[in-house]
């Protein structure tokens, strides 16, 4: 691991564990006066896992992705 990979995983991690938390809890529980708290509650264990994802993740996408598209190039 590398100081620009970790750096990518805080940053996609964090934007993305925000995006999904925030549209799966309004579904959840709607524009519920505690909204915001049940919201927070839920992106403090989305976002850990979401880096450790992205960081364990990236170096399989980058090869699948390699492949289908030297696949498709042909």
């Amino acid at each position: 691991m590398n100081v620009p990979n970790l750096i990518f995983a805080i940053i996609m991690g964090g934007l993305m564990s925000l995006s999904i938390t925030l549209a799966t809890t309004f579904v959840r529980v709607g524009a519920a006066q505690n909204f915001f708290w049940v919201w927070l509650e839920v992106w403090l264990v989305a976002y850990p896992v979401a880096i450790v994802c992205i960081l364990l993740y990236r170096p399989i996408a980058s090869r699948l992705t390699n492949y289908f598209v030297n696949k498709l190039n042909q």
